[in-house]
């Protein structure tokens, strides 16, 4: 993830006619989300160290969210409040437990921390007025240059951390999603690894983080059957999640911890007939909008349980449950949010903070040459370059045709 996007000041000195000039303030939007992000996550990095509680750094991650996104966009023209706050509540899973771990108080695992070498995923994500950044990277805790990541703990971050590069590159105008679902097969392979089976990365837009178009990863037969292909177009934005296990299969499942995440589905109507549900229900409109949230969240935990089951059982609430990998396996992930701009992909989320080469040493390489090839390459072409091989390419085919001349 070695570009940001600095492409954004390209895109302004460009001529704008009004359409233009508002997709160039979605884009900052989109943009101060992603700053926000990055500042938190770092600090939460700096916090995980051996005998961190996780309760206290997801704690802490959704504080530093509100109070970026609560510091900016303040002065609402025409006299509309801008929504902004968490676009995915922060999430700190640990070692095989793949994602959407974040206990409440009341949870017997509140009291679970961090210990030396385990490798934590920090997932979290935030919005201005409905356009989400959502970031997520991997560390392990306690590791230096002096002692890196060895064995498999290193070859499942090297493989997402390759793997998510690759997704980057993979992302743009006319491809469809099965090249990123296949490529991203090949190099987690490459370090005798597998993406998490099933696992979803979806378009973005106003409120929508969930879009019809997208990605799935190592999905089994008849998930592959059913799934649609799609073709990435021009100003499509996509939250990328890659998540890469070092089991022999990629295969998850729950196993007993309670699940605190949920989200409104937006697709779904149905008249609640209990009182606390309904006022459950009202709850999360008005605290979470579009976007996931944590019981945490919400005033009453017993009463807020309660209320969403109902809303569970008819599909107006959708849950993120916790799942795990088998016992003695790794899991490592990197979400990122490209939008895919006319001159080219670009990058929205920050580049990770954490991970550097010299932390993650593995005996295993990528062999495979056109992969190697299409990780060296730079995500965006700038319009230098472009014009110069525009150029070359111009040169050569006048030469070419003196030549035919001369002949």
């Amino acid at each position: 993830m070695s570009e940001h996007i600095k492409d954004l000041k390209e895109e302004k000195k460009d001529e704008k006619t009004p359409p233009q000039e508002d997709k160039a303030a979605e884009l900052t939007k989109y943009k101060t989300a992603a700053d926000i992000v990055h500042n938190a996550t770092k600090k939460l990095i700096e916090l995980a160290v051996e005998g961190a509680k996780i309760i206290d750094l997801c704690v802490e991650g959704d504080k530093l969210i509100e109070q970026g996104t609560g510091a900016v966009y303040n002065k609402g023209g025409k006299g509309v409040k801008i929504s902004k706050g968490l676009a995915f509540p922060t999430c700190i899973s640990v070692n095989n437990t793949v994602s959407h771990f974040s206990p409440l108080a009341s949870d017997p695992q509140s009291s679970l921390t961090l210990a030396k070498n385990d490798v934590v995923k920090i997932h979290l994500g935030a919005h201005i007025d409905g356009f989400a950044s959502i970031s997520a990277e991997t560390i392990v805790v306690g590791a230096s240059e002096q002692e890196p990541v060895t064995g498999r703990r290193a070859d499942v971050i090297k493989a997402a951390y390759n793997a998510a590069e690759l997704a980057m590159r993979l992302i743009k105008v006319d491809n469809k999603n099965w090249a990123v679902t296949e490529g991203v097969n090949k190099i987690a392979a490459a370090w005798d690894c597998k993406a998490v089976e099933g696992m979803l990365s979806c378009q973005h837009s106003k409120n929508i983080i969930d879009g019809k178009k997208r990605i799935i990863l190592n999905p089994p037969q008849d998930q592959r059957a059913g799934f649609d292909t799609v073709t990435f177009a021009e100003g499509e934005i996509y939250g990328v999640d890659i998540l890469i296990s070092s089991g022999e299969d990629g295969r998850a499942r729950s196993e007993e911890s309670r699940t605190t995440i949920y989200q409104r589905a937006s697709d779904v109507t149905y008249l609640l007939k209990m009182k606390t549900s309904r006022a459950v229900f009202s709850e999360v409109q008005k605290k979470a909008g579009a976007f996931p949230f944590n019981v945490r969240v919400l005033d009453d935990e017993k009463r807020a349980r309660m209320g969403l089951q109902e809303a569970v059982q008819h599909s107006l609430v959708r849950p993120y449950d916790v799942i795990f990998t088998p016992a003695n396996t790794f899991v490592a992930q990197f979400h990122f949010t490209i939008a895919l701009l006319p001159g080219g992909p670009s990058l929205i989320s920050h580049p990770p903070i954490w991970y550097k080469p010299e932390l993650v040493k593995t005996e295993k390489e990528l062999e495979d040459v056109d992969l190697k090839d299409l990780l060296l390459r730079r995500l965006r072409e700038n319009k230098k370059n472009k014009k110069k091989k525009a150029k070359a390419e111009t040169t050569g085919a006048d030469d070419a045709e003196a030549d035919e001349k001369a002949e």
